[in-house]
Order: structure tokens, then sequence, then C-alpha cells
């Protein structure tokens, strides 16, 4: 799902009070860690994630294999916190429409 600006920045403004969910540590990027990653997009759509630990390239690797595997959006990346945004079925988060520009 490709996300507008204007979606992404309503999406920032929701996960701002967010507390991380799942959090990685010293094991990686685990089969676990992954269905919970999983879990928790079914059950909340917009969450985020702590990646601690890593350098700034294993991080980014840990972060396209999270958005590869869950098949979710990464809306934005401060520091070691990642927020991800998946659609579930409920749509329980509505988002802005998407516009045409000219």
């Amino acid at each position: 799902m490709t996300l507008t600006t204007k979606q992404k920045q309503y999406l920032k403004g929701l996960a701002h009070h967010l507390s991380p969910v799942v959090m990685l540590g010293g094991n990686g990027l685990t089969e676990g860690v992954l269905a919970e990653i999983d879990n928790a997009l079914d059950h909340h759509e917009l969450i985020k994630v702590k990646i601690a630990g890593a350098d700034r390239e294993m991080k980014q690797l840990i972060i396209d294999a999270i958005v590869r595997e869950t098949k979710a959006t990464a809306v934005q990346t401060i520091g070691h916190i990642l927020v991800l945004y998946r659609q579930s079925e409920e749509k329980k988060i509505s988002l802005p429409k998407a516009t045409k520009s000219v």
C-alpha cells in the first residue's frame, strides 16, 4: 500500500502517543518476533516497534525485512522506533482520501 504525504502525516499524529508494542532485543529479528508484529498489526493496524542495539545499516535491513514479511507500510522511523501501518479487514483507522494533483 502506498500512502500519500497527507495520509502519512495523519498516521504520524495518531502514532505520536503510542508506546512500542514489540521490542527487538539481542536475538534480532526472529520468527517469533515477526509473528508478534504480524499479530499486533492485525489487532491495532498502527504500531510502534523498537529496534535496539543495531547500527544504522543493520537497522535498515531489519526494517526492510519487517516491511517485506508483514506486508506493512513503514510510516516513520525516528531513532530506534519504527512506526508501521497495515490496514485490517475491519478498517479501524479511517485514512484521509488520496487526492490527485493536476
